[in-house]
Formats: structure tokens, C-alpha cells, sequence
């Protein structure tokens, strides 16, 4: 408490450029983060697949997957200065304070006294602000979804479809973070500069909340499961599920193909009670083995503890984000620089340290990404003592041409970015040497292409 107590008083000195500060962090890491990209779309301009890749890819896939790979990064390459602009109007003109000052207006005018409070006010401002948001970006969405994903094969979403999801979605944030926003300031409020160990609990809980009620509540508004039917795959899921003592309580089929193409399987639930969740997508595509063998990867990520290992990183770094937060929340030279003179609301104070916080992300970033790799590799490794070895070597090529995804990277951009390694460097650590091609050179027009979400493989 001291060390933070005399951190704080070292960084609130009057006068400090916060914002000239916060803003040429945020031009260096634009430029950085375009210089990793200029080094990635020579790769994607390169004519030939990778030597691992030759006997598995035909030229015209691989020519449709750089075209891919090369759309994505021109079109991030234009949001992402649409991003910045953002930014930087949004800081360097004082949005913020103009908004906080104008919902404030909004309050005293339209709601009764016993609502004009910081809780009532902050979530007023913040509705305003993620639906301005949310305005400005709806171009970028919609160009992502309905022409990039579009052209590529990739998109099976309707725009009633789209609009009736981000209506969902926004009204589920409201109902949502209503109250966990206002119980998380309640407990700045309430608990003194000890706030962060109270909010440390508070955030623990919120996480096993939501582990628990996401399944039974929440994704049931957006996709249907479906009890997987009887067959070779359920038989062989369940075998495998016995032999590593996997908890398996339920094995469900979700309707991913109602949205798109994407593919993906993943398990949930306490650690007592776990269910499992494969794409329709990824049956479809896939031998019956060939799933098998995603799933052997993904259970390898739980019987060799990484997804315990990532919840307690996760944890570790919560409590240090809300530790520093204590450093800043009082911090009145960070609030005068982006326009607070009169009021410090709990809230901009957090937005404000976050931003003052970005450097230390990148580098966060870039280590969990290294672990991260590790622990694919180190998963991959565990499916192949199973004996899927070629299963899921076949598995991961046949998901590479049916998503068209970049079959090579330079290793500045992939360092930085990635979290799994590339499909190259998992075939080497899987000791393939597969000489036939694995899908039909038709493939990507004769099926729609399948995306892994979420946790890749």
C-alpha cells in the first residue's frame, strides 16, 4: 500500500502532458503496428505456398488465400486509420468532457434529484458513448461482414440477421452491465484506497457467474444447441472422454452455420460438470476422426492445465490492473490534461488509466501470445501420444484451404500478433510428411469455407 500510495504522489505532478503523452504512444504504436503489417503483405504477395504447404495446396487455392489475406489487410490498414482519427478527435478536442458535462445536463433536466448521482450519471454517459460508438463504426461492420467476408465466400449472415444481433447484443450489455457497472463503482466509492482487493473479489465472481449463466441464458438468444445424435462420432467423442477422465457431462451441436461458416469446438462449465460444443460447420466438413482429433487437442488444453493456468494469469493480471488503478485514480494532473477541472468521475478516471496503460499492454500482449504458442504446440503434442497425428494434421490442412487462411507469416508480425503458430510450423512439430494432397483442389468453391472461432485450433 505504501509503494502505491508514493507511486501515486510521483506521477499526479501538475502540469505533466498527459495527453501529449497518451497520444504520441498511440501514433508509435500505429506506425509500429503498420510497419508489422508492410512486412506481413510482402509474404502475402509472395507467388508459391510455403515447401511444408506443396504437396498439400494447389496454386489456385493458394492464390485465393493470399487475395484473402491481402483484402483483410488493406481493409485493416483503412479502419484502422478510421480508428485513429477517432481516437484523436476524441481526445485532442475534449469529447469526453463535453459528453460527461452534456449527459450531466441531461440528468438535472429530465430525471427526478435522487438520480443525478455519479452511478446514474456514468451510466448515462456511457450508454451515450457506446451508442455514438457504436453509430460510427456501424460502416466498418457492415463492409467486414457484407463485401470482405462476402466476396470471399465466407458470409452467411442476412443484414435482418446482423441488425437483430447488435440489437441483442446492445440490450444485453445494458441489462448486463447496469448492474455490474454500478456495483463496481459502489465499491470504489465504499472501500477507501483498499478498493482494488474488493474489486479483485467482485471480478472472480462476475467470471464464475458468467461461466455458469453464459451456456443456460445467454447463448441460447443467439444459436441453438442441440443434442448431438447417436453415432460413430458421439461413441468416439465419449471414448475419448473416458480415457482422459474428462468430466463429460453433455455433448451438443451448435447451429454455427445459421450465421456463417465458421467452425469451431470448444467445452465449458465448472470443473466438476463440463459440456461440449461442436460446430455443425466442422461436422460437415470433417471426418468423423478428423473431429476427434480437434477434440483431443482441445481436452489436451485441459488435462495439461492450460486453461487453469490462463484463468489464474487472467487473474493475477486483473488484480494488478485494479492495483495500478488505485495509482491513478486520484490522479489530478492526468484529469486536468484531458479536460476535468471540476468533477472526476470514477469512471474517466479508469478510461484515462487504461489509455496511459496501452504501452505495458503491448507488452503483455506479446508475452501471452509467446505462452500462448507453447501452449498449442505442447496440445498439439498431446493429440499425437493419443495416436491423431495424422488426423489432426489432415484436420488442420483441410481448415487452412476451406478458410483460406495466410499459410505463411513473417516472424516480426506473427510474434506480435498470433497466437497460435502457423500451419507450417505445427505440421514440422507433428513430424508430417503427407505427400498427397489432403482436400480436393475444388474444395473452396465446392463448399462453403469454415472459420475457427474463438480458441483456434
Amino acid at each position: 500500500m505504501d509503494v502505491l500510495r508514493r507511486l501515486a504522489q510521483a506521477l499526479d505532478r501538475p502540469g505533466f502532458p498527459w495527453k501529449r503523452l497518451i497520444i504520441t504512444f498511440q501514433i508509435a504504436q500505429y506506425v509500429f503496428e503498420g510497419f508489422l503489417s508492410l512486412r506481413q503483405y510482402k509474404i502475402l504477395q509472395q507467388t508459391r505456398p510455403p515447401k511444408t504447404l506443396e504437396g498439400e495446396v494447389n496454386q489456385e487455392t493458394f492464390d485465393k488465400s493470399q487475395a484473402y489475406g491481402r483484402a483483410k489487410a488493406q481493409f485493416g490498414s483503412i479502419s484502422g486509420v478510421y480508428s485513429q482519427v477517432q481516437n484523436f478527435v476524441t481526445i485532442y478536442y475534449d469529447l469526453l468532457p463535453r459528453l460527461w458535462g452534456l449527459t450531466g445536463v441531461w440528468l438535472v433536466r429530465y430525471l427526478p434529484e435522487g438520480f443525478t448521482g455519479e452511478i446514474t450519471h456514468t451510466l448515462v454517459f456511457l450508454f451515450a458513448y457506446n451508442l455514438i460508438t457504436t453509430i460510427i463504426n456501424l460502416p466498418v461492420a457492415y463492409y467486414s461482414t457484407f463485401i470482405l467476408e462476402e466476396n470471399f465466400g465466407f458470409n452467411k449472415s442476412t443484414v435482418k440477421l446482423w441488425i437483430t444481433d447488435l440489437l441483442k447484443g446492445q440490450a444485453l450489455g445494458i441489462a448486463l452491465g447496469t448492474p455490474l457497472l454500478s456495483a463496481f463503482l459502489a465499491i470504489v466509492q465504499k472501500t477507501g484506497n483498499s478498493f482494488f482487493y474488493y474489486l479483485f473479489l467482485f471480478g472472480i465472481t462476475v467470471q464464475l457467474f458468467g461461466i455458469t449463466i453464459y451456456p443456460i441464458a445467454i447463448l441460447p438468444m443467439f444459436n441453438k444447441l442441440s443434442p448431438l445424435k447417436e453415432g460413430d462420432l458421439k461413441t468416439g467423442v465419449e471414448a475419448l472422454a473416458k480415457r482422459l477422465d474428462f468430466p463429460l457431462k453433455q455433448l451438443f451441436v451448435i447451429d454455427g452455420s445459421k450465421r456463417s461458416a465458421h467452425s469451431n469446438a470448444y467445452f465449458y462449465g465448472l470443473p466438476w460438470k463440463k459440456h461440449i460444443v461442436i460446430y455443425d460447420t466442422l461436422i460437415d466438413k470433417s471426418e468423423t476422426e478428423e473431429v476427434v482429433a480437434v477434440l483431443s487437442h482441445e481436452l489436451g488444453h485441459w488435462s495439461l492445465s492450460h486453461t487453469t493456468k490462463l484463468f489464474g494469469i487472467a487473474q493475477f493480471h486483473m488484480f494488478y490492473i485494479f492495483a495500478l488503478f488505485s495509482v491513478f485514480i486520484n490522479n489530478r494532473s492526468l484529469y486536468h490534461s484531458f479536460g476535468f477541472h471540476d468533477e472526476f468521475p470514477i469512471i474517466i478516471g479508469f478510461i484515462l488509466f487504461s489509455e496511459a496503460l496501452a504501452p505495458m499492454d503491448m507488452v503483455i500482449k506479446l508475452l501471452m501470445n509467446v505462452l500462448s504458442r507453447k501452449f498449442e504446440f505442447e496440445a498439439d503434442e498431446f493429440a499425437v501420444k493419443l495416436g491423431y497425428s495424422t488426423e489432426l494434421a489432415k484436420s488442420l490442412i483441410k481448415l487452412q484451404i476451406q478458410n483460406l487462411s495466410t499459410m505463411d507469416a513473417d516472424w516480426m508480425y506473427a510474434s506480435y500478433h498470433f497466437s497460435h503458430p502457423i500451419l507450417p510450423e505445427r505440421l514440422g512439430a507433428l513430424g508430417w510428411s503427407g505427400k498427397d494432397k489432403t482436400a480436393d483442389p475444388q474444395a473452396i468453391n465446392g463448399q462453403k469455407p469454415s472459420v475457427v472461432t474463438g480458441r483456434e485450433l
